[in-house]
């Protein structure tokens, strides 16, 4: 026969979502070459030669033929290496070099893989994602680098087979040794093992602080902290994320999808279970934090979904950096539109910002002397937006901790017994909210506030008082309802009375203090 045509499957990504691509190889006898369509990217067009080198260290032959692979449908552009595997079983299968098994259809197992010129299957990035939309159309059979197996081990009624070179995929596939498919792993199993990196147990003193992050997970909200250097702001930031509620199942899927198809998550790593925490330098971009590129991938604003977005030295990151910030902190999504492709990305995060009250750090500090002017100061400050302030719900500033609160031998509250008080406010808020899109009082809008911010007369009263007194936008009187609302839930009480609107008054007097 002068012609064989041969077909596999695989999927690509666009997005954080998987499409089908359909392999075709199509061989015949003339001129030896090998030419990829269906609008290939320079890593998919360079996959033949890493598939000629690794079909020969796996005991196999390249017949002298000329083939085409086509990547079906051809007008969705293909990116990545992922497309080596089913590049070089199509190939196999054209040229006769191997005979599937009789019970094994092709068009019923996906496979991913880049394949290394000795014959390893490399792990790659996005498998997550192209196994959960294999999933959705229909196929419960795939072949995946080991490298990636633990990444996709909670997934059910799928059967997973982990392979670490070509040479065992080909056997697979004509059933002389069959891979083990791999064992799904309940999401309970690996949440039970978790542990979070910063315990609020290592930090000494900052009670006023520890109380402010408590609210704030409490009712997801966004968190300013300003003080002086050294006081220990970073450290408060990166313990926020032990408090907050476990991942539920669903939110580790859209988490990890995030992480996968970047490329940031680690070799051999499975779901994540802890929240994310982003901490990206005050030098970055918009496209950075936002999301850009010439493909459109998500920045940090949708790696910390359900996570927190951490911004040191806030003043410092360039004014359209922060200003980009307001539309997915409003709205929980981002649109990236680039020339060549345009995504929705999920960036529903807790944004928690630091900086110093000053340039040199030391304004209004008791132990050491400001040496900045007060135009210094006032620039300094200015960099930082009314309306990017209005949409922080929590303000609070941050002093160094004294030495004798340092030495102190008593243990500090730790991380699990506050998430504890954290998860049943949440519970509190799910029940509350159950039948809407509103998970925590933090996305409360005009009429969830006046619905469920039901204030006694005294509370009411006091607030209109502070909201003239402080000459308070809308904007702000709504948030300082949402975190009166969540204080009153971490005391179960259904009412917002006098002392939850005075606390939640107190979280923004630094808008009188720095920017008035």
């Amino acid at each position: 026969m002068n012609e064989i045509m041969a077909k596999t499957l695989s999927f690509g990504i666009n997005g954080v979502n998987g499409f089908p691509v359909t392999v075709e190889v199509f061989g015949i006898n003339g001129i030896p070459g090998m030419e990829i369509i269906g609008l290939p990217d320079t890593s998919v067009r360079e996959s033949k030669d890493r598939v000629n080198a690794a079909i020969i260290n796996s005991g196999r032959q390249m017949q002298p033929r000329r083939i085409t692979i086509n990547l079906a449908p051809a007008d969705t552009k293909k990116e990545g290496p992922s497309f080596d595997l089913p590049i070089a079983i199509g190939i196999l299968l054209a040229s006769g070099e191997m005979v599937p098994d009789p019970g094994i259809r092709m068009d019923e197992i996906a496979m991913f893989g880049e394949l290394s010129l000795d014959g390893l299957i490399q792990p790659i990035s996005g498998v997550l994602p192209m196994v959960i939309s294999a999933k959705e159309y229909g196929i419960r059979k795939v072949i995946i680098p080991a490298g990636n197996a633990k990444e996709v081990a909670c997934i059910e009624e799928m059967e997973v087979f982990p392979a670490q070179r070509l040479e065992e995929v080909i056997l697979h596939l004509e059933g002389k040794k069959t891979i083990q498919p791999q064992k799904t792993i309940s999401y309970d199993h690996l949440i039970r093992g978790f542990h979070c990196s910063v315990n609020m147990s290592q930090i000494r003193g900052q009670q006023a602080a520890r109380r402010a992050l408590e609210v704030a997970a409490a009712g997801g909200h966004n968190l300013m902290m300003v003080g002086v250097p050294g006081s220990g702001k970073t450290m408060l930031a990166r313990a926020l994320p032990g408090i907050l509620p476990p991942l539920s199942f669903s939110e580790s899927l859209e988490t990890t999808r995030l992480h996968s198809i970047c490329g940031r998550l680690s070799a051999d790593s499975g779901l994540m279970v802890e929240r994310p925490f982003c901490a990206p330098h005050h030098s970055a971009s918009v496209a950075s934090l936002i999301g850009g590129g010439p493909d459109a991938t998500p920045g940090e604003v949708s790696l910390a979904h359900n996570g927190v977005l951490f911004l040191d030295e806030l003043p410092e990151f360039s004014r359209a950096s922060l200003e980009a910030l307001r539309q997915p902190l409003e709205d929980g999504f981002v649109t990236v539109s680039r020339v060549r492709r345009q995504a929705v990305y999920q960036s529903s995060f807790m944004l928690v910002a630091a900086m110093n009250p000053c340039p040199c750090g030391y304004f209004g500090s008791s132990r050491k002397n400001c040496r900045c002017t007060t135009q210094e100061i006032r620039r300094y400050l200015d960099r930082i937006s009314g309306p990017l302030l209005d949409r922080i719900d929590i303000q609070i500033e941050v002093d160094a901790v004294p030495v004798q609160e340092i030495r102190n031998s008593r243990p500090a509250e730790s991380s699990e017994t506050i998430c504890l008080r954290v998860t049943e406010a949440r519970k509190l808020q799910l029940n509350r909210y159950r039948g809407t899109s509103i998970h925590c009082n933090s996305q409360l809008d005009g009429k969830g506030i006046r619905q469920y911010c039901i204030l006694d007369p005294e509370a009411e009263m006091l607030l209109h008082n502070a909201v003239e007194t402080m000459n308070m936008s809308m904007r702000a009187y709504n948030r300082i309802l949402k975190v009166a609302r969540t204080i009153a839930d971490l005391e179960k009480q259904e009412k917002i009375r006098v002392h939850h609107i005075a606390e939640a008054i107190q979280y923004r007097e630094l808008d009188q203090k720095y920017w008035r």
